[in-house]
């Protein structure tokens, strides 16, 4: 069992560091939604079914029109498969630039030992991504004018050429590995994961030319260290790859439950790639799971934005199961 994992360690890193030149949308709460994350985590959940929704403010402090992510998903277990679907709505800038993507997946989780403490998820994710800009919004240098003291004149020619596509739809195609060891008194529970995005390639281009969207490739890893029976600490990195672009993300989570209200109190501090130090916190009721990050901008855009980044929200509802079972460690709370 020792060599057969190490084996799937080692290849997922191999994947991890082919072919990754720019850099898709991601999320500070990369985990929270775990559709986004990885699509070999649906259907992961111990409950009848999960509704998650996620939103993201960013760059209010230094753009006219900051960039706004909304993401909502929805997935539930059958015996061995999960099944799920996920929308995701992102807008910025003053030409209205928006991509809207619908995906539906499919994993299949199984053990790998007697006791189903060694556990194996894979899956297939698939859908359609919708791009669009409005470009009667956008000005350009042609409508610069010198008269009247100077500015922009939207009745001046942009000297653009017309024949720019204002919308396209591209399909989308990903997938998904995830290892996880979900012994509930183990005092470790390590896990690992890689998901790859844009498996088919599709061409993305506002013009008649060749443009092929790179594929994206994650690796997650972490593990949850039980001190006690009422408190973990979760260290986790993420590695994102897309050509030339690399980003790193490193964070520790923690939890204290306290018996009295039922209640997990969560909180978290990461650290991502030169450009941002994000706090979390939150709280874990029941069936629900309700947290709120917060970017402190560390780039060399700080001075402008005075260290402010972005906010983050997130929701998690999920349908109870007629009878209580034990829950099962995954990589998140």
């Amino acid at each position: 069992m020792r060599k057969f994992l190490l084996v799937i360690v080692a290849a997922v890193l191999l994947l991890g560091a082919n072919n990754s030149k720019a850099q898709d949308f991601h999320l500070s709460m990369y985990d929270a939604g775990p559709l986004f994350l990885n699509p070999a985590m649906t259907g992961l959940v111990d409950a009848t079914w999960r509704v998650h929704a996620q939103y993201r403010n960013q760059w209010k402090a230094v753009a006219y029109k900051p960039y706004n992510t909304a993401l909502l998903s929805f997935d539930v277990p059958y015996k061995k498969w999960g099944f799920g679907a996920q929308v995701i709505d992102m807008r910025a800038g003053i030409g209205n630039y928006n991509v809207f993507q619908f995906m539906g997946s499919a994993a299949f989780n199984v053990a790998v030992d007697r006791n189903k403490d060694h556990q194996l998820s894979f899956a297939i994710q698939a859908g359609f991504t919708q791009k669009s800009v409005d470009f009667a919004k956008l000005t350009f240098g042609e409508q610069y004018t010198t008269s009247g003291g100077g500015g922009f004149d939207k009745t001046l020619l942009s000297g653009e050429t017309n024949n720019a596509l204002r919308s396209q739809i591209i399909e989308q195609a990903n997938a998904g590995f995830l290892y996880y060891y979900a012994k509930e008194t183990a005092k470790l529970n390590p896990f690992i994961g890689y998901s790859t995005f844009n498996i088919t390639q599709p061409n993305e281009t506002y013009f008649d030319m060749a443009n092929k969207l790179p594929i994206r490739h994650y690796v997650h890893t972490g593990v949850r260290i039980n001190i006690t029976n009422k408190f973990y600490l979760l260290p986790k990195a993420l590695f994102m790859m897309q050509t030339n672009a690399r980003e790193q993300t490193f964070a520790v989570d923690a939890s204290y439950f306290m018996q009295g209200n039922s209640v997990f109190l969560l909180s978290g501090l990461t650290y991502r790639n030169k450009d941002a130090m994000v706090i979390s916190i939150g709280m874990r009721k029941d069936n629900y799971i309700a947290k709120m990050s917060y970017d402190v901008n560390t780039s060399s855009l700080k001075d402008a934005s005075n260290n402010r980044g972005g906010i983050e929200l997130s929701f998690t509802y999920m349908g109870k199961k007629p009878k209580p079972t034990t829950i099962r460690n995954c990589p998140r709370i």
